[in-house]
Parts: structure tokens; sequence; C-alpha cells
């Protein structure tokens, strides 16, 4: 009987490094047509911010951003199909739109309840739908994004959430607008049950606990660090295990979410010193969004690069900060340790076949 190799686990160990490195300098295979999609999504992002800008609302047009979020779920699905989920998804969303405007006014305890509350709840219910990329973390996002605006910002809770109904109206507009070609509309479509089969297996319990221990380690970090930060700690570590992804492929989009992160706030300094009026900074993000969608699926880190200035834009310029250095690096840190607890989770929780 011969004895292991004592140097074959660090030739394992070096080998995962290599293809985690060398993730970074290649791109995922072609999942169709995008730009459609990125198309959509940048209108959704810049049509309401360019005009309630031109109609003298600067104070309400970066607050619309967070309705272009309804554009980028079920992008995979054929028209008629997405037209009967999109609604659902814009709902969920200004739910968590709502939930966060009200956690403000709670104050910093009522708002680490949420983020932790959402974590849990968007990833039990992603895994138990088979919900898709980009997953749950977009539902995070708006909770905090939400509290953080409304509490940063003069606008009251209900003309924030009226600026947010109104914007995910639109984007589900565009969403229905393929339906205008009669091609479309002839389509046969599947029902949303065979879509999204509903079970509660072995890959919604461990993306509930992977959510669980990214959701209480990045609350309690955010209360010793500042606690309206928690949201986009426990963001980043939601994006690297809230798809059902082994550990290598957890590790990878924890490197690209590090990676993409850093490069996004160096591009999030360089045009936040470009000085916009707010209607050119509507069209400015409409074209980050167009560009995070062609290449999401392909290159994750590509993707941070041009998400993290668009959400540290509208952070910035809705707390009436031009750019801000602090606010980047703060940002950095952020993911630097989300996407270490991120990595952690799905190392402690392994992903098991159903």
């Amino acid at each position: 009987m011969t004895s292991p190799d004592p140097a074959a686990p660090v030739a394992r160990l070096r080998a995962e490094a290599r293809a985690v490195a060398g993730s970074l300098f290649s791109f995922g295979p072609s999942r169709g047509r995008r730009w459609p999609l990125a198309l959509q999504a940048a209108l959704a992002m810049a049509v309401p911010v360019v005009v309630l800008a031109l109609s003298g609302h600067d104070d309400l047009a970066l607050l619309s951003a967070t309705g272009a979020f309804t554009v980028i779920y079920g992008g995979w699905l054929r028209p008629r199909e997405r037209a009967r989920f999109a609604p659902l998804v814009a709902l969920a969303l200004l739910g968590c739109a709502a939930a966060g405007a009200l956690a403000a006014g709670g104050g910093t305890v009522t708002v680490l309840i949420g983020v932790l509350a959402i974590t849990v709840g968007a990833a039990a219910v992603a895994g138990w739908i088979s919900l898709g990329l980009p997953g749950p973390v977009f539902f995070v996002l708006v909770f905090g994004l939400s509290a953080h605006l409304t509490a940063a910002s003069a606008v009251t809770p209900a003309e924030f959430l009226t600026v947010v109904a109104a914007s995910s109206a639109f984007a589900l507009l565009l969403v229905l607008a393929p339906l205008l070609l009669p091609r479309y509309r002839c389509e046969p479509a599947r029902p949303l049950r065979d879509l999204f089969p509903r079970r509660w297996g072995a890959a919604a319990v461990a993306l509930t606990q992977r959510a669980a221990i990214v959701g209480a380690v990045g609350v309690i970090a955010a209360a010793f660090v500042d606690p309206e930060r928690s949201y986009w700690i426990v963001s980043a570590g939601l994006a690297v295990v809230g798809m059902p992804v082994g550990r290598r492929e957890a590790a990878i989009r924890g490197v690209h979410r590090t990676v993409g992160t850093v490069v996004g706030a160096g591009l999030y300094l360089g045009l936040a010193l470009v000085p916009l009026p707010v209607w050119a900074l509507g069209l400015l993000l409409g074209a980050l969004q167009f560009l995070i969608e062609l290449v999401v699926v392909r290159h994750y880190a590509l993707a941070l690069v041009f998400i993290t200035p668009l959400v540290l834009l509208i952070i910035g310029s809705a707390g009436g900060e031009t750019t801000s250095l602090a606010l980047a690096l703060e940002r950095v840190l952020d993911t630097l340790l989300g996407a270490a607890v991120g990595t952690v989770a799905a190392l402690t929780v392994r992903l098991r076949a159903e």
C-alpha cells in the first residue's frame, strides 16, 4: 500500500490558484445576443434621470435609477414569458425599497436587522425558485441604497417611493415593448411554474446557509466599522455565494469582485471629477449600465469595473458629493471584507448534489 504524496495538496492548491488567477484574463462563452437586454437596461437607467433633471427635479433624478434594476432579471426568457415575470420582480424590488426607506426612519439597529432579514429571505426564495442570474444580491442592494439615500437626502420616503415606482413602471414598459411585434405576441409562453420550479433541495439549503453566514458576519462587522455601509459589505459577500456555485467558482467570483471594485473605484474618481449636469450624469449611468449587461455573463470582474462607479455616482450625487476619495476607499475596503466573508462561507458550506 503506497503512502499518500505529501506534496499533492500543495500541488492541488497551486492548480486552483492558477485557475482563479487565469480567470481574470479570459472571457466566458458567449450566451447569445446581449445588446437588446443591454439597451433596455440602459434606457431604464437613463431616461427617468434625464427626464426628471430636465424638468427641474434634480433632487429626485438620481433616486429614480433604483427602478432600473427591474430589467436585468429574466433576460434569458422569451418576451411573453418575461412580460409575466418582470412585474413580480418590480414588486419585489419596490417592496425592498419601501422596507429600506421605512427602516431608515427606525434608526441604525432597524437597518441592520433589515439587511440581515432581506439577505436570508432573498437568498432562500432565490434558491427555492431557481431564480438564476443575477441572484438575490440586488434585493439587498436596493434595500440598502433606499435606506442610505432616504437618510442622506431631503426627500421624504413617500417622494422616494413614488419616484422608484414610476421608474419601475417605465422599466416594465421597456420589457413589454417587444410584444408590439406580432412575431413575439404569437410565441408560445411556458408557465412560470415550469420556468422557475419550486424546490427546496440541497442547492436552496446551501444558498440560504451561505447567505446567513454572509449576512450575520457582514452586519456584525458593519456595526463596528460603520453601520451605514452594512449593505455594501453584505452585497459583496452575497455576490460571491448568491448563486449555487462550487468552491472554485465562489473563489473566482470573490477575486473578480475585489479586483473589479478596486479598478471601478479608480474609474469612479476619474468620472466624478468631470463637472456634469444631472441630465448628463443620467446619460453616463445609462452608458455604464449598457456596458455592464454586455459583459456581465462573460467576465464578472470587468462588469464590476462599470457597476462600481455606477452605484458610487448614485450614492455620491444623491448625498450632495460630486466626488469623494473617502467614499471610494470605504467601498473598496467593504468589498474586500465582503468578498472574503463570502469565500469563507462557500468553503464552509459545501454545495452537495441534489
